[in-house]
């Protein structure tokens, strides 16, 4: 599971952004530093955005100062987080265009309601809705039943899915593919902290990265099995069963409200028949 939750069904808090500080200062080095991470050339970028590779370059060196509407172009080309997208704004002396509402304001009423009820939907099977830092913002019962038998400290609010998937004394007890589930997870997040600017993200990166792993003797993930899973599968040891999930993620299209943005639903389905047929009966 890429992620943890919380009680169930609660949905609170605001979505935890990224920390845009950097070392450049004003839009034409912040551009330049967005191209170079999406590895284009200005020439490249130019021909994207409908502009010329001169402009691009008195943008980035501060000889031309860039439109309104340039800036949320170019930011779209190079697939700028949203809450960047303010910060390129700001930069280039314009007001930032995209809220960040906190989940729990009156106006976000049918965003908690339409998550809460897919969640629910989806029971029997897990699922739950994440921040940019992985940080709980929702869970259903699925969720809670992967969660039982872990130690009450590591249950307590405010929850961090990949804190409490791979701490040692966390749900990573009951992996039984620990160092796949590990590396995958690891590699999903090197990922995100390679293409956006985020302390937060990397703070936890670290932390989890550090927590010892176990030797998974016998309990190695079995790649015998005669199920013929079409992606790395979570393999997790609960009541006596081994339990097998596909995780998929899904985040908003073309979010006009930071904190909506920087929310993500993961659902786990069930990879065998086993897996579904308890999850009925146990839930039932």
């Amino acid at each position: 599971m890429t992620t943890a939750a919380p009680a169930t069904g609660t949905i609170k808090g605001k979505a935890k952004g990224n920390d845009t500080r950097g070392n450049a200062t004003g839009v034409g080095p912040l551009l330049r530093c967005w191209r170079e991470r999406r590895r284009l050339s200005q020439l490249e970028l130019a021909l994207r955005a409908d502009s010329s590779a001169r402009h691009i370059s008195f943008i980035e060196t501060g000889r031309s100062r860039p439109s309104e509407e340039l800036v949320l172009r170019l930011a779209d080309h190079l697939d700028v987080p949203v809450r960047e997208r303010n910060s390129l704004l700001l930069a280039a002396g314009y007001a930032p265009r995209f809220r960040e509402t906190p989940l729990e304001d009156p106006s976000m009423g049918m965003l908690r309601e339409g998550l809460e009820q897919l969640l629910t939907g989806y029971e029997p099977y897990p699922a739950l809705v994440v921040d940019a830092a992985y940080d709980v913002v929702a869970a259903n019962r699925g969720i809670a039943l992967l969660l039982e038998g872990l130690p009450e400290r590591l249950l307590a609010p405010p929850l961090n899915a990949m804190r409490l998937t791979l701490h040692p004394e966390g749900l990573a007890t009951k992996i039984r593919n620990l160092r796949e589930w590990r590396g995958h997870l690891l590699h999903q997040m090197e990922r995100q902290i390679a293409l956006q600017r985020s302390d937060a993200l990397r703070k936890v990166y670290e932390e989890v990265a550090a927590y010892p792993v176990r030797d998974p003797g016998v309990d190695a993930f079995e790649a015998g099995t005669d199920v013929p899973y079409f992606a790395l599968p979570l393999r997790i040891e609960h009541e006596g069963h081994v339990l097998s999930f596909i995780s998929s993620i899904s985040t908003f299209n073309t979010p006009m409200d930071v904190t909506v943005a920087e929310l993500a639903i993961e659902t786990l389905l069930p990879a065998d028949p086993a897996t579904t047929k308890f999850l009925q009966t146990r839930m039932a």
